[in-house]
């Protein structure tokens, strides 16, 4: 099972690293779901690790509807990451209906050709789940970051198998928020082939929403190789 780290320094990136992951999503601001991180980190942690890196591509906290500056900002920043080696990016724009917006991000699989696209969290936040998810399939989108639009991807289980059962071999489900040691062989025995978490020892508090809320933490190396060595040996 391919496990990512969502990474929101250069500190976690590395625990995820040392730890054994094989893949991180780099962001910062975790508090507010993640935001694009800065081109300093993102040229640190390509310079400096060996680890597949996937950039999380999100220029402010709040809806996923975005306007057009704000569009050419996250192709310039497709574009940068391209640029220096990133492996892939992680992104999604809605309509102001929250369903997804084709055309919008069209544009943004065009910037990253050649590069890994994961479609994140944003759908979540989509009215019909499986109507969403046949338009990125439409898209050629590798895979979908999901929660199965719950507060955590164990709560969300079922509408995450469905997913996973309807559409395995067109678009890879990756369950992720709220995923730790307690909960993490569960996705593998129910057929996931990869899993999303932060690894982090402080948990969110106060949190109204998927996107807000919450204190700022490390990756926890520990915790990490914990989690590779149970995916692994079950």
């Amino acid at each position: 099972m391919i496990v990512e780290i969502c990474a929101n320094s250069f500190e976690s990136a590395l625990a995820a690293e040392k730890g054994g992951a094989h893949r991180i999503e780099l962001c910062t601001q975790l508090a507010f779901g993640g935001l694009t991180p800065s081109r300093q980190l993102i040229k640190k942690v390509i310079a400096e690790l060996n680890i597949s890196v996937h950039v999380l591509i999100r220029p402010r906290k709040g809806s996923f509807c975005y306007s057009e500056d704000e569009l050419n900002s996250m192709i310039r920043d497709i574009e940068f990451c391209k640029s220096i080696g990133c492996q892939g990016v992680v992104c999604g724009v809605l309509t102001s209906e929250n369903k997804i917006n084709v055309a919008a991000t069209k544009r943004l699989i065009y910037a990253a050709k050649g590069m890994d696209f994961t479609f994140h969290r944003a759908f979540d936040c989509t009215e019909n789940a499986l109507d969403s998810l046949k338009q990125l399939i439409d898209l050629k989108i590798k895979r979908v970051l999901s929660s199965g639009q719950k507060q955590t991807a164990y709560n969300g289980l079922a509408l995450l198998q469905e997913m996973n059962e309807l559409y395995n071999g067109k678009i890879e489900i990756m369950p992720g928020s709220g995923i730790n040691l307690e909960n993490a062989l569960c996705f593998k025995d129910q057929g996931f082939s990869s899993i999303h978490l932060s690894a982090t020892l402080q948990k969110k508090e106060n949190s109204t929403s998927f996107f807000e809320g919450g204190t700022e933490s490390v990756s926890d190396l520990k915790t990490i190789k914990q989690i590779i060595e149970l995916v692994a040996i079950n």
